[in-house]
């Protein structure tokens, strides 16, 4: 039997059940207390919602810990959401010094520990971990990162990132390691894809039980990493690069971060699993058509929701007079957008990337993002099953597999 099928019996017992069951089990409803319509409530009560790439801005400076307050239980109480992937990058700002890197990793964790803390949560170390939470109805976060510039070379670092409560690695930021692990999306390829010491870190974290992420990877690190994972993978956060939204500044900003339907057939055909995002979505009715786009592409077993956005409030380093954390658009990104972006359709596309956060993605909603979603992908036309695979039971289940020594 193999490992799908080994997941698909023992979880979707608990994920898969009507809508009309979860109606008459009330305490789960508390997950819906704020929707009206009890279909959708059902359906965000009795599946798993998890977005697989949700950025939480900490500080990385040790001397600015922990932090500012802020209300993660609160904004994944109101999203209807069961999970995020929690996640943050230690190379907004330059990298200069050797060590650097792997200080603001370590800093960043910390400062996570204390907001899960003060929030009264837990990080998700397993498969079970994700099922007993959502039986007790208490979100929780599953520990990521984007860009292994933590390792700087010292495969050993994974360890200690691991007993720390990693369980998500994002191979690739925007920036290159000082130890390159692949070729970027968004730059001039020069390592001829996957590097040996890419292919050394996709096998440790296979060994001690994390899941390898590889959005940011051009095509032939992607290619040159499946080869190399035995496990399932996962691109968190993009979409078809058919589907380009009606923004063109966006459109061409974002065209590098998208993909292919021959490369995510590719990626499917592994096992592995495709996020997609909100950018490029007008509309909660639009997003709902670019999942379905991929749908059609590599089946719904394959395709779940990384919003690459932030669920609680954006932070900046005082002492930061460039760009950080708390700013949502990269140096290149920030010219001027074409005044006929001035349109409706143009001021939600830039809405959506501004500070109101996940729950209020498209700057429309009258519920949380899941409800929304779950709400439009009825609408759609998906069934409850296929909303639950998309929701997170596909993320569930190849996050399973990696984590099944945890």
């Amino acid at each position: 039997m193999s490992n799908n099928q080994q997941w698909n019996r023992r979880s979707f017992l608990f994920t898969m059940s009507g809508a009309g069951a979860a109606l008459m089990l009330n305490p789960l409803l508390s997950w819906a207390a704020t929707e009206q319509d009890p279909r959708i409530a059902a359906i965000v009560a009795k599946t798993f919602g998890i977005d697989t790439h949700n950025h939480i801005d900490v500080p990385l400076i040790k001397s600015e810990l922990p932090g500012p307050k802020v209300d993660l239980f609160g904004e994944m109480k109101k999203s209807g959401l069961s999970a995020i992937c929690m996640t943050f990058a230690v190379d907004y700002q330059k990298l200069v010094n050797p060590g650097d890197a792997y200080e603001r990793f370590l800093n960043g964790l910390t400062a996570m520990d204390e907001i899960l803390i003060a929030n009264n949560m837990k990080r998700a170390l397993n498969y079970t971990d994700l099922e007993e939470a959502h039986k007790n109805k208490k979100p929780i976060v599953i520990q990521s990162v984007e860009g292994g510039h933590f390792l700087e070379g010292k495969i050993e670092r994974l360890q200690v990132a691991y007993d720390r409560g990693l369980r998500h690695l994002g191979l690739l930021h925007d920036n290159d390691a000082s130890v390159p692990l692949g070729d970027i999306f968004t730059k001039t390829p020069q390592w001829g894809g996957l590097t040996s010491f890419g292919a050394e870190t996709i096998k440790e974290c296979e060994r001690l039980g994390v899941l390898v992420d590889l959005s940011h990877c051009d095509d032939n690190t992607v290619n040159g990493a499946l080869k190399v994972a035995k496990n399932p993978v996962l691109v968190s956060h993009t979409g078809l690069n058919t589907r380009l939204g009606t923004n063109e500044f966006m459109s061409k900003m974002m065209m590098p971060r998208l993909i292919s339907k021959e490369q995510a057939k590719i990626v499917a055909d592994h096992g592995s699993v495709i996020g997609v995002w909100t950018h490029l979505a007008d509309s909660p009715t639009e997003f709902a058509d670019n999942i379905k786009a991929m749908v059609d592409v590599v089946g719904v077993d394959h395709v779940c929701i990384g919003t690459d956005t932030k669920l609680t409030p954006a932070y900046r380093s005082p002492n930061d007079k460039g760009w950080g954390q708390g700013d949502n658009k990269k140096p290149e990104d920030k010219k001027e957008e074409p005044k006929k972006q001035n349109d409706q359709k143009g001021q939600n596309a830039s809405k959506k990337q501004g500070p109101q956060g996940t729950n209020q993605s498209w700057g429309i909603e009258k519920q949380g993002f899941y409800y929304t979603v779950v709400e439009s992908l009825l609408k759609a036309g998906f069934k409850e099953e296929e909303i639950a695979k998309i929701g997170g039971g596909n993320y569930c289940r190849i996050f399973d597999i990696a984590t099944k020594r945890s």
